[in-house]
């Protein structure tokens, strides 16, 4: 204790450390040689300890699992994008969509056929339809009764056109039609053209062109302006026909 009343710590004085002790070996005696061997082992235990912490550091940055992790995150960024909608699964369910939907527009409108077409007696499309008729009572081409075709015989009957040879018998309406005289004429009847009809009972197609050859002439009642339409379009079946699929 000090005179003043106060504590006074002892001076220590620490033993000098040689610079060249630390880098070339111990001391000389008495200049601090006991301190001089123990500082190398410290800083060589320092040294060794952040060569160790470095390792450890460096093998985590470089370990498969962050390696997996890595690879695993750019797998799923490259499945998003090339979905076409950004999440990565999402396409598949759009594809089968629009897979099925050429099914259902191919069964909205049944093709024509031979067999779904038709001649309509008297241009009547809701009338029983002719299919392959021998007109043997006779098969009405006008709705007024004065064309009408007898015993055919069908060479052809496609989807196309139908081909058939037999009697043409025709009114030459004079002094009007239902006085007139009736000439039964032989020809060859080609009909072609169909047009679809939107009926109740279905989807049918009926011819709406007739044209005629005739092997023997035609009388001379029936020739120049008194001579048969030749070709002959069905304007008002084809007027029907495309109003009932309006």
């Amino acid at each position: 204790m000090m005179p003043n009343g106060r504590w006074q710590l002892p001076t220590v004085t620490a033993p000098r450390t040689s610079y060249l002790s630390v880098r070339h070996g111990p001391a000389p005696e008495g200049k601090g040689g006991t301190m001089g061997n123990a500082m190398p082992a410290a800083v060589r235990h320092l040294l060794g300890c952040g060569a160790l912490g470095c390792a450890a550091v460096l093998a985590a940055c470089g370990s498969p699992g962050s390696t997996a992790t890595a690879s695993g995150s750019a797998a799923a960024t490259s499945a998003a994008a090339s979905s076409p909608t950004g999440i990565a699964g999402s396409a598949p369910a759009a594809i089968t969509a629009t897979a099925a939907a050429p099914a259902s527009a191919t069964a909205a409108a049944p093709p024509q056929s031979a067999a779904s077409t038709f001649l309509a007696p008297g241009q009547d499309i809701r009338a029983a339809p002719l299919h392959e008729p021998a007109c043997a009572a006779g098969c009405a081409l006008s709705g007024d009764a004065t064309a009408f075709l007898y015993r055919m015989t069908w060479r052809t009957w496609s989807a196309a056109a139908a081909v058939g040879a037999g009697t043409y018998r025709l009114d030459d309406c004079n002094p009007n039609c239902a006085a007139g005289t009736v000439y039964p004429v032989a020809a060859v009847v080609t009909l072609s053209q169909p047009v679809r009809a939107c009926l109740p009972s279905g989807t049918r197609w009926f011819w709406s062109r007739a044209s005629f050859a005739f092997p023997h002439g035609l009388p001379k009642a029936l020739q120049g302006s008194n001579g048969p339409q030749n070709p002959w379009v069905f304007s008002s079946l084809s007027a029907a026909a495309r109003q009932s699929c309006a």
